[in-house]
């Protein structure tokens, strides 16, 4: 049996004392990086067989590892491959086994690259792939906010500025504008995957190879657009990393805003919505409560999200070129956000799926606080030729009216308008009208029915 059949590191001709238990406790991130399982097995069967391409190894060397490699994937698939921390990383531990297979043959696998190109290419892979599974989700989120707003196109609620009323708007407007903040998101990651597309096999260490590889044809086969330019760069770089983390930073922000919304809808003093009790826990003293702790949790979480982002860049920071032993942390920062996110989603998903609006209420409450007043001063200007600012000043002193006698605008008589603006005319009394009001917002992306009506249409086609 060769040394490199035995529990031995790589490196232990070089190093001959043994590293010590807490060193190699730290040291190793098996536990993390075993996940890049699969990408780890692609990245070295392509590397293999352009090895072999290029007759810096033999076709029965290639075909005694890519079997070797094939079989490892196999039994970590079925769950008979045993992870040693002894070997630190995926790399090794895979390196290891294939030893174990095929003998001293497994020595030519790792002819012409790193482990730090090799880390590289796996984590690029691996955000590929895991941008795919985001990008799903997403189409899910939003293909149930499609649904619920085509329920509510004429459930007309109060838009908020301030979390005071302001304008009459359409219950099913106000859904979209959550479509809107996901396509986004879905932007966002699809943007970010420029950069994801560059190959970093064959940079090695630092400073590429001597021997005569084609990175080019590596690329191809490993779905990268190109090779990267500069090997001392590549290494080092963790732009993509970052640009991951920001995206499911934003994403993280919109889910907690959505979920803020939500509990101030639910709670007793709006009452907007109703959460069903798939949705909601007790109290453990006070048996009266459902509480929307999903909703909680999920604006909990896009803190960590953030603290992940902000800790990847602290450890950027002060990092000269190229590799350095504080990069081992961005795998488990990046599974950790990932992770949350994928969670967050399908949690989001559930809650969308099981809340209902309380129509009769959102319609009382957008009745509240004069919402029509600014429906008023705009038909003085289009009417009655006054500039917006004295339009503006009158529609004011007519809301000064309602509020001292305690009424409504749509409870004011003409004749009490008329007093304030002699000029109006009966007609101005549909102006005070919730639907009117809400209909009247023709412009593109305003919240009347039409409007509504065509945009869920035409994301429909686009989410089918």
């Amino acid at each position: 049996m060769t040394n490199n059949k035995k529990n031995q590191k790589i490196w232990n001709k070089r190093i001959k004392n043994k590293s010590s238990a807490l060193f190699e406790k730290v040291g190793s991130s098996i536990d993390v990086d075993k996940r890049l399982f699969k990408e780890d097995i692609q990245g070295s069967l392509v590397h293999v067989e352009m090895l072999a391409k290029q007759k810096i190894i033999s076709l029965k060397i290639k075909k005694k590892l890519s079997n070797g490699l094939e079989k490892i994937e196999n039994e970590i698939q079925k769950r008979k491959f045993i992870f040693n921390k002894k070997h630190e990383d995926i790399h090794m531990n895979i390196e290891k086994r294939l030893f174990q297979l095929i003998g001293d043959d497994a020595g030519f696998i790792h002819t012409a690259r790193s482990r730090n190109d090799q880390v590289i290419t796996d984590f690029k892979l691996w955000i590929k792939s895991a941008n795919n599974k985001l990008d799903k989700n997403f189409t899910t989120i939003i293909k149930t906010i499609l649904k619920m707003a085509s329920k509510n196109i004429e459930t007309i609620m109060p838009g908020f500025t301030h979390l005071k009323n302001a304008q009459p708007v359409s219950f099913a407007h106000y859904l979209l504008a959550y479509v809107e903040m996901f396509q986004r998101d879905k932007k966002r990651f699809l943007n970010s995957a420029e950069a994801l597309n560059e190959n970093p096999l064959g940079v090695a260490a630092l400073s590429g190879t001597s021997f005569n590889i084609d990175r080019h044809f590596t690329s191809k086969k490993l779905k990268f657009k190109k090779p990267t330019n500069n090997s001392i760069d590549t290494v080092a770089d963790r732009d993509f990393v970052l640009d991951f983390l920001y995206n499911i930073s934003v994403c993280s922000l919109h889910i907690s805003r959505i979920a803020e919304e939500l509990i101030i809808w639910s709670s007793d003093g709006f009452n907007l919505i109703k959460l069903s009790d798939k949705i909601v826990t007790g109290s453990s003293i006070m048996p009266q409560k459902k509480n929307p702790d999903p909703l909680e949790y999920l604006r909990g979480k896009a803190g960590g999200t953030f603290g992940n982002l902000f800790s990847m860049l602290t450890i950027l920071k002060g990092l000269p070129l190229s590799y350095f032993k504080d990069l081992q942390d961005d795998k488990e920062i990046v599974f950790r956000s990932f992770d949350t996110l994928i969670n967050c989603l399908s949690i989001l998903n559930e809650v969308l799926n099981n809340i209902k609006p309380n129509k009769l209420i959102m319609l009382k409450l957008a009745n509240e606080g004069f919402v029509t007043a600014t429906d008023l001063a705009d038909h003085l200007v289009k009417n009655h030729g006054l500039s917006f600012r004295k339009a503006y000043q009158r529609t004011a002193t007519i809301v000064n009216y309602a509020e001292k006698n305690k009424i409504k605008l749509n409870q004011l008589s003409l004749k009490e308008l008329k007093k304030i603006e002699p000029s109006l005319k009966s007609n101005v009394l549909n102006i005070f009208d919730l639907k009117n009001s809400v209909n009247s917002k023709k412009s593109f992306g305003g919240t009347s029915f039409n409007n509504i009506k065509k945009m869920i249409v035409k994301y429909k086609k686009i989410y089918k």
